[in-house]
């Protein structure tokens, strides 16, 4: 039996991950926004669920959450980052609000949950870290602007934390899936549209969302019990990208991405200092 702290519990992945892991004989500590959501596993799984009330984008709210559950499991083996919030619409669109709770949930609530777990892995010997990033960890799309600058940044802080605590026996692994069948689109925070960009990139993908057209081929279920046994392997890849649209765009942006690179070898050699 594994013990696992799972955040952003209350739908989508997060919530059937849990599903998935006390049907399995594991225990879940998961937090939720709303205790009330989870009553009914509660009241099936008794004590092997712990549910705690946790909105990330209180940064000073997190810490003693993590610490509480620590206290209280003894170890936690898994750690599941996966609370998330959706911003849509272009740049100018957004206001100062939308902008700020995007960063604070997605970014900087991630890189807190991260930092206070980190201390209670590295006493107990090790530990898993599961990032839940995205494709749009390493792609872009129009309107997701904000959403890309947070998980972007939350790749770039995995990366280099995890360098950091290997010693401790802690590793990472970041999630990448890409659209797939869950509520997260029914929850997206949706500017509202300037005239402007109606015939833009931005504006056609909007029209694309909002007439149902956007294609989204991912399986929720079989994400998760990729995720699981990612999770279960004794040397789990960094990045699990998951779904074909998440394969096939990371891959067509990386070599377009490493192409551009190497168009730049010599300028980028010519700015090193000449010795001698």
């Amino acid at each position: 039996m594994k013990t696992w702290l799972i955040t952003g519990a209350s739908s989508g992945l997060g919530r059937l991950m849990c599903e998935t892991l006390l049907a399995r004989g594991d225990r879940v500590f998961a937090s939720v926004r709303d205790r009330a959501v989870l009553d009914g596993l509660s009241a099936i799984y008794g004590d092997r669920l712990q549910v705690t009330v946790l909105d990330l984008s209180m940064a000073a709210t997190i810490k003693p959450t993590v610490e509480a559950a620590f206290a209280q499991a003894g170890r936690i083996d898994i750690v599941v980052s996966n609370a998330a919030y959706g911003l849509f619409g272009a740049a100018e669109e957004l206001s100062d609000r939308q902008i700020e709770r995007q960063i604070a949930t997605n970014l900087t609530g991630s890189i807190q949950l991260i930092r206070a777990a980190i201390p209670f892995l590295r006493q107990q010997g090790g530990g898993r870290i599961m990032q839940v990033s995205s494709e749009g960890g390493q792609v872009a799309y129009p309107d997701f602007s904000l959403y890309h600058a947070t998980k972007w940044g939350i790749e770039g802080f995995v990366e280099a934390v995890r360098q950091e605590v290997a010693a401790f026996g802690i590793d990472f692994l970041l999630v990448e899936p890409g659209p797939t069948a869950t509520r997260f689109g029914a929850g997206l925070d949706i500017a509202d549209a300037l005239p402007a960009y109606r015939d833009t990139a931005a504006g056609k993908l909007r029209a694309a969302l909002m007439s149902g057209e956007f294609m989204i081929k991912g399986d929720a279920e079989k994400c998760v019990t990729a995720m699981i046994a990612a999770a279960d392997a004794a040397s789990p890849p960094l990045r699990l990208p998951l779904g074909s649209t998440a394969y096939d765009n990371i891959e067509a942006a990386l070599k377009m991405r490493l192409h551009a690179l190497q168009a730049m070898k010599a300028v980028a050699y010519g700015a090193d200092r000449q010795e001698g």
